[in-house]
């Protein structure tokens, strides 16, 4: 009797095989992996978690692979290494494989606690404003509704007729932690992945008593994706190639070895002020080559597309609407 490949799926994580963990791990899990969040088109709208097999590859989806597994990635990663760990298993198994012609991709994470946003951290966009380097981190946030879909719309409110681009490194916790130190910090952090930190600069410098918080947190403006990429994944988030292209052009190109304050030294000083839990989203900065300090400035208007480049990491391409 031919089984039907979900009940092959179930039956591979009743008997998973031995797995080898990394001695030197960075993250979680010490396992290499792309974790995404999806929907299947037909199925409702309901969301699933699940691990690429290479960039723009099939996606295992891993609740069908172990029923038991949550469907959303805050909730994955809440598990520890349990769960990154039945993800390399359902990687590794080759079963329970999506195509990507039937599924959309969503942000990796959705609903975090916290959107954690970093003003002022790379040397030459420091330098593109004629601004001193920050001595402490800037810290910012965004109300996580702003966060969208790697590939979904910009949504231009009527409200600003500034918006500006903003590509940035973001990484995702993933496990608890308070007055965590810079040594240890990297082993909170589940990986990384591509944002826009999308910003209506009329109401970020000019109105609201000039706090940034409503020019960043419109509808739309923290798209992320296209995956988690876990730490082990990544050769060294300090020294990756960020890029930014409107309608092609590019407008931004740096690498992330001008950051002022690195992955470690955020997490360590965030956390002394709050804790900080599994799914919380920290942008880290952007490059110089927004909009707002152009001669003469330019801003995003409809029908512009915007691609976010991250080496190892991926794209995310959102069309202004």
């Amino acid at each position: 009797m031919r089984l039907p490949l979900r009940s092959f799926c179930i039956l591979r994580s009743l008997f998973p095989q031995r797995q080898t963990r990394n001695p030197q791990r960075r993250g979680l899990s010490g396992a290499a992996m792309r974790l995404v969040q999806f929907h299947r088109h037909g199925d409702g709208g309901g969301i699933r978690v699940g691990v690429e097999q290479g960039e723009g590859l099939g996606v295992v989806d891993l609740k069908a692979f172990d029923p038991s597994m949550p469907s959303t990635m805050r909730e994955l990663l809440e598990l520890g290494d349990k769960g990154l760990e039945c993800a390399q298993r359902a990687l590794s198994s080759g079963q329970c494989v999506l195509e990507r012609s039937a599924i959309q991709l969503l942000s990796p994470v959705l609903a975090p606690e916290k959107v954690v946003c970093v003003g002022m951290n790379y040397r030459d966009h420091c330098l593109e404003q004629n601004a001193p380097i920050p001595k402490e981190p800037i810290i910012f946030s965004k109300f996580p509704s702003a966060i969208t879909g790697p590939y979904d719309d910009i949504i231009l409110p009527s409200e600003s007729e500034e918006v500006d681009w903003e590509v940035e490194l973001a990484f995702v916790i993933g496990r608890r932690g308070k007055h965590i130190k810079e040594e240890d910090a990297l082993s909170y952090v589940a990986g990384f992945t591509v944002a826009n930190d999308v910003s209506a600069r009329d109401w970020q410098m000019k109105r609201n008593g000039k706090q940034w918080l409503l020019g960043k947190t419109f509808d739309s403006f923290c798209p992320l994706g296209p995956a988690l990429v876990t730490t082990d994944a990544v050769k060294d988030p300090h020294n990756l190639a960020v890029r930014c292209l409107v309608n092609g052009d590019t407008v931004q190109s740096s690498n992330t070895d001008q950051m002022i304050f690195k992955t470690e030294a955020l997490i360590a000083w965030v956390s002394k002020f709050v804790t900080l839990t599994p799914g919380d989203v920290f942008l880290t900065g952007t490059p110089p080559g927004v909009g707002v300090f152009r001669k003469p400035p330019v801003f995003l208007k409809k029908g512009d597309v915007v691609e976010c480049q991250i080496d190892q990491l991926g794209s995310i391409i959102n069309k202004v609407v």
